[in-house]
């Protein structure tokens, strides 16, 4: 197989020591689990000023132009020999925290992990999340890596008010055609986020999301991160603020859940799966795309999956093994779980560990594993409870 010629590009610039000691000690720690995989992310900056941008909690929204905080062999020596890695299982994520890969500037940096990745012989899911120009060309070199599951999920969030987001959608739109028409290896997920009821989740919004999850392997809908440092940015810069609440989790509020699900539903032609290829969990979208079961074991938790398509349900259900106990409780203790570790039918359940062990137990047993002292409650599953009912009957609002 020739592969295609990747244009030499000059090296960004790579932080003194004394620049990186100045970061966030969680921004200068290349590597951290999420939830969808383990990150790594060795260059920062970005210039696209999303306003609801993650990088307002690592105070570094404000560098505009990218850097490197270490080589791209060291970063991808530091990913595959860091304790959570496990070949062909963790999966990966990279550049998801502080720019965009597709960056012109970034891009060569992000085909160069990939070689050196797909190189190691390494089949682990690598996802890819951009809302930048993707050209042809481009999915060449997409298409080149051979070993790697590699997902490219393009954010879509429709949002018209350049001061929230300056980024035009169409590029993305125009992105995830192009990806979805050259896909051979690698496949492409529509990322519609983040949705804010009376921002972008009017029927013109849903209708047009809608159409281009006809040029995805599969749709991902999620809410908003709204945290104090978001917040504080809004109001400093004179933005409708969306919720009278922060949250630690994304908001998506039930009634705007329940209008994308009816539009969804009504769209889809008879005899096809109700809601199409419409996913709430990015892991589920991932595993669908490639034809797999969720690496993430969210098939314990049973309403997650009633919108996804019936072949995809059936095939979780045969990956999905509860654990046992004894080995659970065996390699929670080693992390620095306390208390009583406890499987139950839909996650196990611990305390004393934050969500990178706990994301570690996850992926390692292909089933929920959840902290004690934050549940996760029927139907808001990971969500906030901003805009859901309470048992009392009333609506966070």
């Amino acid at each position: 197989m020739t592969l295609p010629v990747v244009p030499r590009r000059r090296l960004l610039p790579l932080l003194t020591t004394e620049q990186i000691g100045e970061l966030k000690p969680a921004l200068a720690d290349v590597i951290e689990y999420r939830k969808s995989g383990l990150s790594l992310n060795h260059i920062v900056g970005c210039p696209l000023e999303c306003g609801y941008c993650v990088r307002h909690e690592f105070d570094n929204f404000d560098m505009k132009t990218p850097k490197r905080l270490m080589s791209d062999e060291s970063a991808v020596a530091a990913l595959v020999d860091h304790p959570y890695f496990r070949p062909h299982q963790t999966p990966i994520q990279l550049f998801n925290r502080a720019t965009d890969p597709m960056l012109p500037v970034v891009k060569p940096h992000l085909f160069a992990v990939l070689r050196q990745l797909d190189d190691h012989g390494l089949t682990n899911h690598v996802l890819v999340i951009t809302r930048w120009r993707v050209s042809a060309e481009d999915c060449a070199v997409l298409n080149s890596y051979t070993n790697l599951r590699l997902t490219l999920l393009v954010t879509h969030s429709g949002i018209d008010d350049p001061a929230i987001e300056p980024v035009n959608s169409a590029y993305a739109a125009d992105s995830l055609r192009m990806l979805y028409e050259h896909a051979d290896r690698y496949r492409t997920v529509l990322y519609w986020r983040p949705i804010v009821p009376g921002l972008n989740d009017s029927d013109e919004h849903v209708e047009r999301a809608r159409e281009l999850s006809l040029h995805a392997h599969a749709t991902v809908f999620t809410g908003l991160f709204f945290r104090d440092e978001i917040r504080a940015y809004y109001e400093a810069n004179g933005l409708p603020v969306p919720y009278h609440d922060t949250a630690r989790r994304k908001i998506m509020p039930e009634q705007a859940e329940q209008r994308i699900l009816d539009a969804f539903n009504a769209a889809q032609i008879p005899g096809a799966a109700p809601w199409g290829t419409l996913f709430r969990k990015t892991s589920c979208g991932v595993a669908y795309a490639h034809g797999e079961a969720d690496y993430n074991g969210h098939y314990g938790v049973r309403e997650l999956c009633d919108i996804c398509p019936p072949e995809q349900v059936a095939l979780c259900a045969k990956a999905w093994v509860t654990p046992e106990l004894e080995t659970v409780t065996r390699e929670a203790r080693a992390l620095g779980a306390i208390g009583t570790v406890e499987i139950n039918d839909r996650a196990i359940v611990v305390e004393g560990l934050d969500e990178q062990p706990r994301y570690y137990l996850q992926h390692g047993f292909g089933y929920q594993c959840h902290d004690r002292n934050k549940p996760h409650l029927y139907r808001r599953h990971g969500r906030a409870p901003i805009g859901w009912e309470a048992e009392d009957g009333s609506t966070t609002p």
